[in-house]
């Protein structure tokens, strides 16, 4: 047989194999945006967040996390978290779920939410079915029945908006009890 002969019958099986392989696997491939797309879980999770100076700033424990990239979405399950203010805890949250939004800027705490701020004078308990907390502003808020209890003070509100950076809280429809020292 003459080289040249085996020379192109090589050629041609090599172009045909390559040409096999070459499109038998495109439709397997994995699109960058379907990669994106992907919900990711994890179970057990401790979580030390500091501030932009090195300060502590949220300290959690998370019994299970689900997040979707591409919407920037998280689902949580026993959430309880501690934020601190100058290195001190300033507020604790516990919610039995707790749905993240647009990267958790916003964050819908559900199902027996216990919110306690600690202050000069003592603890103040919140206790709601569901708040609405914005992390990065400090900001909280309900339209949803608040029990309060206060070192002095004991009363239910049809909703509560909370400030922690200026220590301010608005409540709606109260009923309760006050006793000032």
């Amino acid at each position: 047989m003459d080289t040249k002969v085996l020379y192109v019958t090589a050629v041609v099986i090599a172009a045909i194999s390559g040409g096999y392989y070459y499109y038998s696997g495109k439709g397997k491939k994995l699109d960058a945006n379907s990669a994106q797309s992907m919900t990711y879980s994890a179970e057990g999770i401790q979580l030390v967040q500091t501030d932009e100076k090195g300060n502590l700033y949220v300290r959690a424990q998370i019994d299970h996390l689900e997040q979707d990239l591409q919407r920037k979405t998280s689902k949580l399950s026993h959430l309880n978290a501690s934020m601190f203010h100058q290195n001190q805890v300033d507020s604790t949250f516990f919610a039995k779920q707790a749905q993240g939004f647009n990267d958790n800027e916003k964050v819908v705490l559900t199902g027996q939410v216990e919110s306690t701020k600690i202050g000069e004078q003592g603890k103040m308990v919140f206790l709601t079915d569901e708040l609405t907390g914005y992390p990065k502003l400090r900001k909280f808020e309900t339209t949803h029945q608040v029990t309060v209890n206060a070192p002095n003070a004991e009363f239910i509100s049809q909703g509560l908006k909370a400030d922690l950076n200026e220590g301010q809280y608005e409540f709606a429809h109260i009923r309760g009890k006050y006793a000032p020292n």
